[in-house]
């Protein structure tokens, strides 16, 4: 186990040094000038000003010294200096890195259990109504664009029932403290994590349903069924459980990429998460803030793979940990 898990963190490591030299040189490709941008918000635009500017920055060096110099710097754990915000990026980073959290894990957690559920009610009633209920309202939430349902959910619940909070990550101005404070944020999550959830519980609803559906023909279930164990114990623990391992590995990539594709929800809710984050580096061309969140999000997104890995054996202790 310790052979494998090493060899893993060895291999994810290399992956993310490619990833920050493509991103590096992918955003260094995209047009714009930071220094530009900068110098357009401080009003002032003349030639002397703009390279004052790139020199402070390190803009007006080589790119393959900028790049030796980044990656010097993440591989110390210090991810540079934001242009625009003048605060170093992982200090940026780290204040809106829980709200993300947040968001994305109460995300994950509803559409896990809620799509697991209804794809196997779907798959144990397979052919009824039920059925063909689970599967349109699945297939319309995967099909429905994101922003769409988060507008709607916000004109339905906020706007017109008044139930919920429509943005934001706390009620501002409030100063509430304890409990209070911890129900005022459940009660702004509700909807920024329903709305992403929905659609990960249609794609985990279909995948169990799918599966379950293989697994049920296999021969081991059909000796349970003949030694007698009854058809609630035969799908918990013969079908359900054979069935989880897709589900598993849709679940370990999904959950990496919730961090990082999250932007469009926190971006409707205003949620002050790294999402939202990233989508104001790039108007603003802060290549370094923008380059720290694509590096946080890819070591997120390996470290779940690497536990997807280690969940594996939980669920089928018959797959062997191999390089």
């Amino acid at each position: 186990m310790l052979s494998f898990v090493a060899q893993r963190i060895v291999k994810a490591v290399i992956v993310l040094l490619a990833i920050i030299v493509l991103n590096f040189f992918l955003i260094r490709a995209a047009p714009g000038d930071p220094a530009l941008v900068m110098a357009g918000e401080a009003g002032a635009g003349d030639e002397m000003f703009v390279a004052q500017l790139r020199e402070k920055f390190g803009l007006d060096q080589p790119l393959p010294k900028q790049l030796f110099l980044y990656v010097k710097g993440v591989a110390g754990f210090d991810l540079g200096f934001s242009f625009r915000q003048q605060m170093p990026v992982s200090k940026l980073i780290l204040d809106r890195l829980p709200a993300t959290l947040l968001l994305t894990g109460s995300a994950f957690l509803i559409s896990l259990l809620l799509g697991v559920l209804l794809g196997a009610l779907a798959a144990r009633r397979a052919g009824s109504w039920a059925d063909t209920v689970i599967t349109v309202v699945a297939l319309v939430f995967y099909a429905t664009p994101l922003f769409w349902v988060a507008l709607m959910a916000i004109l339905l619940f906020s706007v017109t029932m008044e139930w919920l909070p429509s943005f934001g990550y706390e009620t501002v101005g409030a100063g509430y403290t304890g409990l209070v404070h911890i129900l005022d944020v459940g009660a702004h999550l509700v909807l920024p994590a329903v709305t992403l959830g929905l659609f990960f519980t249609a794609t985990y609803a279909r995948m169990t349903r799918a599966s379950m559906l293989e697994v049920v023909r296999l021969d081991f279930v059909k000796t349970a069924r003949a030694k007698g164990l009854s058809e609630g114990l035969i799908q918990r623990r013969h079908v359900l459980r054979n069935a989880l391992l897709p589900v598993v590995t849709l679940a370990g990539l999904q959950a990496g990429t919730l961090v990082g594709g999250a932007v469009l929800t926190e971006t409707v809710f205003a949620w002050p998460g790294i999402g939202r984050l990233m989508y104001e580096a790039l108007l603003q061309r802060d290549y370094n803030l923008l380059l720290g969140v694509f590096v946080v999000s890819s070591a997120m997104v390996l470290a779940f793979n690497l536990v997807t890995d280690l969940i594996y054996r939980l669920v089928d202790p018959r797959i062997e940990m191999a390089s």
